[in-house]
């Protein structure tokens, strides 16, 4: 008798197990409640002779806080409309491989990640205002050259 016990309570405790794992790993069996919300589409705003067709807006793949682009200095919306548009870049540096070496960003393949310089005024070299542009068209700001990071909400 007592081993019919024991096989029921170690039944129960393998199925409390198996919640406890399902719940911290973010699956949820039942369908509803976790899903995590895409943003809004945005509309296309002008640029009707681009070279490159132009990407949906990325969702935020990581935990990092979020910056709507309104939001950004002037100076950053600049470059984001550069980048759209596929340059010129000012800077011969712009457009080269971000190594992700702080690996605050999400983690990727090397190359997937390149950087742009956002003009500081004032200051005679880069500075250290950087977007960080990822081939899944999700971009981040770091307004202390890599040391924080807000992803990008275009459209906003």
């Amino acid at each position: 008798m007592g081993g019919m016990r024991l096989k029921g309570f170690l039944a129960i405790a393998g199925l409390a197990v198996a919640v406890v794992v399902l719940l911290l790993t973010g699956l949820n069996p039942g369908g509803g409640g976790n899903a995590v919300k895409e943003p809004a589409p945005t509309q296309s705003q002008g640029n009707t002779q681009a070279t490159a067709p132009r990407q949906a807006p990325a969702s935020n793949p990581s935990c990092l806080p979020e910056i709507n682009a309104s939001q950004l200095p002037a100076e950053a919306r600049q470059t984001l409309a550069l980048i759209a548009k596929g340059g010129p870049y000012p800077y011969s540096r712009d457009g080269v491989t971000f190594g992700n070496r702080e690996r605050l960003l999400p983690r990727k393949p090397s190359g997937f990640y390149k950087e742009y310089t956002v003009r500081t005024p004032g200051e005679s070299d880069r500075g250290a205002r950087r977007i960080i542009a990822g081939k899944d068209g999700g971009k981040f700001y770091t307004p202390d050259h890599y040391a924080s990071f807000s992803f990008i909400i275009e459209g906003k």
